[in-house]
Order: structure tokens, then C-alpha cells, then sequence
């Protein structure tokens, strides 16, 4: 570990964040003096962020607690050219409409995170499309083109694979990287940012916007990256097999959050805890020794620790006593995912593989054949054997039908 002075780039360090920076004695100088100002952009390609977008969002979390004022820039302008970075083919392109609704689910994924105001570290969030759609094109060129030369830009890694491998790079993504230096370059002009942090594949387009400014501005500017993170088995950070671990209730119920968490390899524990929680480093570090089954004990710590920073600590409370009363007492929970059906449909008998289709725990009635022909099946805790098994009305307990795939995946059933 480096000995650095500001309380930030020490908080980093310790937990584990910091993979690249520039002007790292300048950076660590500013961190420590007034109040910095920092910003890290997001583009609006879906109506919430995923869990891989988590480790921005507590750089910028853990920036405020250490006395920084955030700014979170929502990539409105952006988004309409789409980020080529670590991309194999183009982004396809989203109309105003979409856009301006994708920044209305995401902008929720902030607020347990930040704390938004007017005060000095009060957290700021600004749309690109302020300044980008008003740009003019040929005055853009003459003002800020000079300063970016083909030869480096396609050097970054994103470029180089693709014209590699002979996949289209369309001029549009490769007006991407002066934009978003761009946005660097106004940011320090309308509201003091110095400081751009981001996943290290951004690392290209950071240094673009720190050079810009520098340059441009005669300002102080810096960059600094994270690591991506991909699970011990070498799985990508925030997908699950039943997809992408989203932020927002509404597209992933807080307790299939707090089961993610859960289910996490013994391996990934501890990294994880420094992470995506508060929890202090020495507490961490005597969850990090418990060996066996005691793991579970860390994880269950994990679970309601970063469950309790988006959700709440009454809610991660719920999602542990839900989960106690699957795993221990085989008992239906409130907390449960639950899909809702037709009463008229539930007494007509409806399949057993539709209402797991249904519920989410298969993407198909076939699939969800396949799993009770593999004796991955329950309902109400009772194996399904029949391929072509029916539910009925008979079988509501409370209220409710639990369905079950495999040990760690439930949902209820109810009628609507």
C-alpha cells in the first residue's frame, strides 16, 4: 500500500479500488486540501444500473464521506452516440424518448448513495445533452480536433481489437472519446471538477479529458481508475444466470439483491466486503479468517451490508429472515420475488413448466421441463416429477404457491 495523505486516495487503497491514476502527488495534494470536486459519467442505455455500475457509484459514495463534493453526470448527449469502449460491435442507437426515460430509472439507483443539495459536498447530478447538443460542429473541430491525432486514438485497445478483427468502427463511435473529453474540459468550467474517476477500460478516454484540459484550460486535472472486478471463477461482475443484478427494485426485487450477495463464492468474500460495503476494514478483516462453514456467516454479513446501502437496514432484515425461513424452515416468505396470475387461470390447471416461466426461474416452459426432468423442481417444497403437472387453487398455502429451482432460486405464486 502507498502512504498517501488525503483520506480519500487512503480509503481507496486500503479497500482495494485503485488500479491506475494520473499525477498521483498532485492528485493525492488536491484530495487533501478544501473541498475537490470529482465526477464520473453514466450513459443512459437502460431504465437502471446493474450491479456493475456499483463500484462507481461507491467511489463517488466513499468521495463525499471523505469530505468531496460529487458530480454525477448523466450521459443524455452521449448516449446518442453510444460508448464503443470494450465493445465488440456498435450500441444500438436509442431515440430522445428512451433516453430521457433510461435517466429517470437510473438517477433513483444514486439517492441511498449520495446526498444531493446545494451545501459545499452535497452531490450534483448534470445532463451532457446541455452542452453537447448545442456544440457547433465545424467550430468544435477547429477548437478542440487539433488536440487529438488519429495515431493515438487508434492505439486505444477498443479501436485496435476491432480494426484487428476487421469489425466496423463507424466514425460516429469514434467522435465518442472527443466527447467525452469534452465533458471534462466544460465540467471543470462550470462547476470545478478535477477529477474524473471510472472502471480502468475508460482509462483512454480519461486521459484524453485530462490532457484536454490541461491544455485547453490551463487547469489542474486528474484521472483515476478502478479495477473490474469479475468474480474468482472468472465470471463478469453483476450477471447472473438469470441475467443482470439490477439496482432498481422494480427490476430486481430486494431479496433476490440480498441472495446475490449471499450466494457469493468463498473466494470473493472479503474482496467484496471492502467493496461494496461500509463495513470498517478491521471488521472485514476477522470475517475474512472464518474458514468452513463459518464462510457463511461473511457472507450473510456481505448480504446485509450492501442490501442495507441500497435498500435499507429494515429491508435487508426482511431479505435475511426470508431467506432463514426458505433454507431452514422450507416455509413460504413475503419477501419472496412474486409473479401474479389470473384466478380463472390458476383454476383451469395451469402447467407447473408455464408457472416457472411465469415466475422467472425459466425462460421457457421447456426449459422449465428440463429442470424438473433433472429433479430441479419443487413446489411448496415437494419434487415435481411429472413434465406436464398442473396448479390449481388446491395448492395456495397461505395465500401463495412456492416454487423452487434448484436450492437457491424461489419465487410465490399468487392469484391476481
Amino acid at each position: 500500500m502507498t502512504e498517501y495523505k488525503s483520506e480519500f486516495l487512503k480509503t481507496l487503497d486500503s479497500r482495494g479500488f485503485i488500479k491506475q491514476m494520473t499525477h498521483p502527488a498532485e492528485l493525492d495534494a488536491y484530495c487533501a486540501s478544501g473541498v475537490p470536486v470529482c465526477y464520473i459519467g453514466f450513459d443512459a442505455t437502460a431504465d437502471s444500473l446493474h450491479v456493475g455500475s456499483l463500484l462507481q457509484i461507491m467511489m463517488l459514495h466513499h468521495f463525499q464521506r471523505c469530505g468531496g463534493k460529487p458530480v454525477v453526470l448523466m450521459g443524455g448527449g452521449t448516449t446518442k452516440v453510444g460508448d464503443p469502449t470494450d465493445k465488440e460491435k456498435s450500441r444500438p442507437l436509442l431515440t430522445d424518448e428512451q433516453i430521457a426515460s433510461n435517466m429517470a430509472g437510473i438517477k433513483k439507483a444514486f439517492e441511498p448513495f449520495l446526498t444531493f443539495g446545494d451545501g459545499p459536498t452535497d452531490a450534483i447530478m448534470v445532463n451532457n445533452d446541455d452542452w453537447l447538443s448545442k456544440i457547433g460542429y465545424v467550430e468544435f473541430l477547429r477548437d478542440y480536433g487539433v488536440h487529438f491525432t488519429i495515431n493515438t486514438m487508434i492505439k486505444q485497445e477498443t479501436v485496435d481489437r476491432r480494426l484487428r478483427n476487421e469489425q466496423p468502427y463507424t466514425f460516429l463511435e469514434f467522435n465518442y472519446m472527443l466527447l467525452q473529453a469534452y465533458d471534462f474540459l466544460e465540467l471543470y468550467r462550470r462547476h470545478g471538477v478535477r477529477l474524473q474517476l471510472g472502471g480502468s477500460d475508460q482509462w483512454g478516454n480519461i486521459i484524453n479529458g485530462v490532457e484536454l484540459t490541461r491544455r485547453v484550460a490551463g487547469g489542474e486535472a486528474y484521472g483515476l481508475t478502478s479495477h473490474l472486478i469479475t468474480t474468482a471463477s472468472g465470471g463478469k461482475m453483476g450477471k447472473t444466470a438469470d441475467g443482470a443484478v439490477w439496482l432498481n427494485a422494480e427490476r430486481k426485487s430486494p431479496y433476490e439483491y440480498w441472495q446475490f450477495w449471499r450466494n457469493t463464492e468463498d473466494a470473493d468474500v472479503g474482496r467484496f466486503l471492502r467493496l461494496f460495503t461500509d463495513l470498517d476494514v478491521a471488521e472485514i478483516a476477522e470475517l475474512e479468517r472464518l474458514e468452513g462453514a463459518d464462510i457463511n456467516t461473511a457472507k450473510i454479513a456481505l448480504a446485509n451490508a450492501a442490501t442495507t446501502l441500497l435498500h435499507g437496514a429494515e429491508i435487508a432484515a426482511e431479505s435475511e429472515a426470508a431467506a432463514a425461513a426458505v433454507f431452514g424452515e422450507g416455509a413460504s416468505a413475503d419477501a419472496l420475488p412474486t409473479v401474479e396470475v389470473p384466478k380463472a387461470e390458476l383454476e383451469a390447471g395451469m402447467l407447473v413448466a408455464a408457472a416457472f416461466a411465469a415466475a422467472g426461474l425459466a425462460g421457457s416452459n421447456g426449459e422449465a421441463r428440463r429442470l424438473i426432468k433433472q429433479g430441479a423442481a419443487k413446489v411448496n417444497d415437494v419434487l415435481v416429477n411429472d413434465q406436464n403437472g398442473t396448479l390449481s387453487a388446491a395448492d395456495l398455502v397461505d395465500g401463495a404457491i412456492k416454487l423452487s429451482a434448484g436450492k437457491k432460486r424461489h419465487a410465490l405464486l399468487k392469484i391476481s
